[in-house]
C-alpha cells in the first residue's frame, strides 16, 4: 500500500453494498445517455469528473467536428455528449457495459474495469444513407463517494476493434 493510499476498513457486507452501488450508477450512465435523458446524465458523475472518452483516435467527433481531448465536469460532460448523440444530427445509440471489475482503493474511492460494446447509428443528410459503428473494448473508470452516493469521478475508453461505415466520421 502506498503512502497515499488508504485501507479499505468498511465491513464485508458495506463493500459488496458500494460494488453494487458503483454498478448501478454506471448501468444508470448508460441508460440515461442512450434515452437521452441530459438534465439527469451529470448526475451520475462528480462535480470535477474527468473523461478522456474523445482522447480514442476511433472516438465519435463532436458535434462541431472537433475530436477533443478530456472534458472536465459534470456539465460540460453531459453538453459534450448531447452535442456528440442529440446534436443536429441525432445518433441512435445501445451501450453495454459488461463483466465489471471493481476494486475499492478505500472507504471512498474505487476504480474498475468494464468491457463495452457501443453501437450507433445515424441519418447522412447529404446520401440519406445510414451509417453507423459497432465498437467494442473497455472503460476505466474510477469512482468517489460524495455525501454517500457513489459517482464517477473518471472515464477512459479504450477501443479494441471498431467497425463502421466509410462515412460515419464525417457528419
Amino acid at each position: 500500500m502506498s503512502a497515499t493510499q488508504q485501507a479499505v476498513t468498511l465491513s464485508i457486507p458495506e463493500q459488496l453494498l458500494a460494488i453494487e452501488e458503483i454498478k448501478r450508477v454506471f448501468a444508470g450512465r448508460l441508460r440515461c445517455m442512450d434515452n437521452k435523458e441530459w438534465d439527469r446524465y451529470a448526475s451520475f458523475h462528480t462535480d470535477d469528473v474527468v473523461s478522456d472518452s474523445w482522447a480514442s483516435t476511433d472516438a465519435a467527433p463532436q458535434a462541431d467536428g472537433t475530436a477533443a481531448g478530456s472534458v472536465t465536469g459534470g456539465r460540460a460532460l453531459a453538453d459534450a455528449i448531447r452535442g456528440t448523440l442529440d446534436g443536429p444530427v441525432k445518433v441512435v445509440s445501445v451501450h453495454h457495459g459488461h463483466t465489471p471489475e471493481i476494486e475499492l482503493t478505500s472507504d471512498t474511492t474505487a476504480r474498475g474495469v468494464w468491457a463495452m460494446e457501443d453501437k450507433l447509428w445515424w441519418t447522412n443528410a447529404a446520401t440519406d444513407a445510414e451509417e453507423h459503428l459497432h465498437g467494442y473494448g473497455h472503460y476505466h473508470e474510477e469512482y468517489r463517494n460524495v455525501e454517500g452516493r457513489w459517482l464517477i469521478s473518471y472515464r477512459n475508453l479504450t477501443r479494441l476493434r471498431v467497425d463502421a461505415t466509410d462515412g460515419f466520421h464525417n457528419r
